[in-house]
């Protein structure tokens, strides 16, 4: 892709506006929204520059070629660049390509279970295993916000946020139902049965004003459940949430009520928020031929078939057959695949702007 030299040259003389005023700006607002805006500009303008020296390292090069001393080094070189050339401009093209906003926010990471009873709710306990050991990987911290365990282990919903750099930009693609075939633990006569269970990934992002009026929602406290024994709660403090225009329901189920109050109005916050997301992410798609998170999370997006130990992810058509290691958290395979199709995605996008 040939990147326009204005468009190049527009992304500089920002940057360039952004650094001058930081040394000039005293209100804190403003530094601190310069900054912001320095950070996300900092590495395009790198990436800018860096092509800019390699294009004109290049046109030095292809000067000396009528020197007969210099003229066999210099087309070696010139090799070499040229050579490099795509992928730089690949890069440029893909910091200079629209972008999720939300790519660097921590998530709140919720899974249910959905067809299938107990084995829905094993398999759900299957998947937060596999998100919990992936997030330890990369330095993640998951904070528990609430579960309800199923009859027989796992669970029939578990909400979580997973705090770290990055974290939504990695499994944002990881909403929609992910389906399971295997054989169930009380199967005495061997058959394979299917089943299911939702995820939800949604950015959790602290500077984005939601307002949210008094009279439009509705605060109940009740006994969050437990798993027995001593850790039966026996007070009332369960908070749930209901945001009552569009039927948003948050919860925490923590020991204190104040925590749980704050915990389920940040996570009403964060459900809004996606609602708005999710709106923005359909109008996108229905532009869009091929959308790998077109936000519908009523989709099929995964199958994980146990008996031929395979794993099939339904919207890039990529299987792959090391469903063991993939349950114990080694989803960087399927991530980086469905990060590669958003990225080419977004690239044509690009490049029917510039044509």
């Amino acid at each position: 892709m040939r990147l326009p030299q204005a468009r190049l040259d527009q992304v500089l003389d920002r940057f360039h506006q952004v650094e001058a005023r930081m040394g000039a700006a005293t209100d804190g607002a403003e530094i601190v929204r310069l900054s912001k805006e320095h950070a996300e500009l900092k590495p395009v303008a790198d990436a800018v520059q860096g092509l800019a020296r390699v294009r004109a390292e290049m046109a030095d090069l292809e000067a000396m070629a009528d020197d007969p001393e210099m003229a066999a080094m210099a087309e070696e070189e010139l090799q070499a660049l040229n050579d490099s050339l795509p992928g730089l401009e690949r890069d440029v093209a893909l910091l200079l390509a629209p972008r999720d906003a939300d790519e660097n926010a921590s998530a709140v990471l919720e899974v249910r279970a959905g067809t299938g009873g107990d084995e829905a709710a094993l398999f759900a306990g299957d998947l937060f295993r596999m998100y919990s050991r992936y997030a330890s990987t990369r330095g993640w911290r998951i904070e528990l916000d609430s579960a309800t365990e199923g009859d027989a282990g796992g669970y029939k919903e578990i909400i979580a946020t997973v705090t770290g750099d990055g974290v939504f930009g990695r499994l944002k693609f990881e909403s929609g139902v992910h389906r399971v075939q295997r054989v169930p633990t009380t199967e005495a006569g061997g058959r394979i049965h299917t089943s299911a269970a939702t995820v939800a990934v949604l950015p959790e992002v602290e500077d984005v004003e939601i307002e949210i009026l008094d009279k439009d929602i509705r605060i109940d406290t009740f006994r969050a459940s437990g798993s027995g024994g001593q850790h039966v709660n026996k007070t009332d403090s369960a908070v749930r949430i209901t945001h009552l225009p569009t039927g948003i329901v948050a919860t925490s189920s923590e020991k204190s009520q104040h925590v749980n109050r704050d915990k389920a109005m940040r996570n009403l916050r964060v459900r809004l928020y996606d609602m708005q997301r999710q709106a923005k992410d359909l109008a996108r798609a229905d532009s869009r031929k091929s959308q790998v998170g077109s936000g519908d999370r009523s989709e099929r997006i995964r199958t994980y078939n146990f008996p031929q130990g395979r794993v099939t992810d339904h919207r890039i058509g990529l299987t792959l057959h090391s469903l063991p290691q993939i349950l114990e958290g080694d989803i960087d395979p399927l991530l980086n695949a469905l990060i590669a199709e958003d990225q080419a995605a977004r690239l044509a996008d690009l490049e029917a702007e510039f044509s």
